[in-house]
């Protein structure tokens, strides 16, 4: 084994990318009504998506199951040996088979046939020979043939898995559209990340409500200073006679700046922002984090019909 230079490396990367990038290319070239019918056939029923596929398809085919269902479509994975074991017993007459070969004669895909002809599945073959038992078999054929793999042997998949990629991204993508899913969707799908977050949580899930750091109008500035340091917020509500001010640790770098050797002679009142910016806690999170990015803020005091429940921050 020889260890290569740097140069000889990338010399590898870069022909490796372009075999690639023309595989996916061409995929232009052999797009047909069959892309149309399958996106068509997919949406008209009232079953699921049912991918499967052997090896490196199988892997593909995992992440096309993974994408549809979390865009829209109800879709999962079936290994096709489990599947003859058993697995079969979960597809339904009116689901959409997904097979997924390069060379369109993966014995372990084939022996699904029967059964799948005999139940009335409607089946998408994306294989590289349209000529192969499964591509002429199919409902619909997507055709993914690559003129050479990235492996300088032609025997590891590399070009061809990135252009079923590719291909499974495309049905996808197109499905999305049909269905017109928006950020909203998805985030229900998505709960515990960041989208699901801004757009499902309200700010009443996520403020803060216990021992809020309320001060008086004619708190000393030393006496300020170490409120906000005692709050895990970085503030003080200022409680006027009508409505809040604020302090932030901005307010007090400021205070210092324009009051200099008098900062700590002044109360709460000269160093507060009056009229702070506010937001109803049956806010979306994604509603609060746009208002406090438009202001240039990190918190916003939560007050519903006048009164103050919570602070919600970044």
């Amino acid at each position: 084994m020889r260890t290569p230079d740097t140069r000889s490396a990338n010399a590898t990367a870069l022909r490796v990318f372009q075999i690639e990038a023309q595989a996916i290319s061409a995929l232009s070239e052999k797009l047909d009504a069959n892309f149309g019918n399958a996106v068509h056939a997919i949406l008209a029923t009232p079953g699921r998506t049912i991918i499967c596929g052997m090896g490196k398809s199988g892997i593909i085919g995992r992440k096309l199951a993974a994408t549809l269902a979390s865009t829209g479509t109800p879709a999962f994975f079936m290994h096709p040996a489990e599947a003859f074991h058993g697995d079969l017993g979960m597809v339904t007459a009116n689901d959409v088979f997904v097979a997924i070969s390069n060379s369109g004669q993966t014995k372990e895909v084939i022996k699904l046939l029967p059964f799948l002809k005999d139940n009335g599945n409607q089946l998408v073959a994306i294989t590289g020979d349209p000529t192969s038992v499964l591509a002429q078999t199919a409902s619909f054929h997507l055709n993914v043939a690559v003129r050479e793999e990235a492996c300088p042997l032609q025997l590891a998949p590399t070009a061809s898995t990135t252009a079923a990629l590719a291909m499974c991204d495309a049905l996808a993508v197109a499905l999305m559209e049909a269905r017109q899913f928006k950020p909203e969707n998805f985030a229900r799908f998505h709960p515990g990340g960041a989208l699901g977050r801004r757009l499902l949580q309200r700010v009443e899930h996520e403020m803060a409500r216990a021992d809020l750091p309320l001060i008086s109008p004619d708190m000393p500035a030393v006496d300020v200073l170490q409120t906000i340091t005692r709050s895990n917020l970085g503030l003080a509500i200022v409680e006027c006679d009508v409505g809040w001010g604020i302090i932030t640790d901005g307010d007090l770098r400021r205070g210092v700046a324009r009051y200099g050797s008098t900062f700590f002679d002044r109360k709460a009142e000269d160093l507060m922002t009056a009229n702070p910016a506010t937001i109803n806690s049956n806010c979306r999170v994604q509603t609060a984090l746009e208002r406090m990015d438009e202001r240039g803020i990190s918190a916003l005091l939560v007050v519903d019909e006048g009164y103050l429940l919570g602070v919600f921050k970044k």
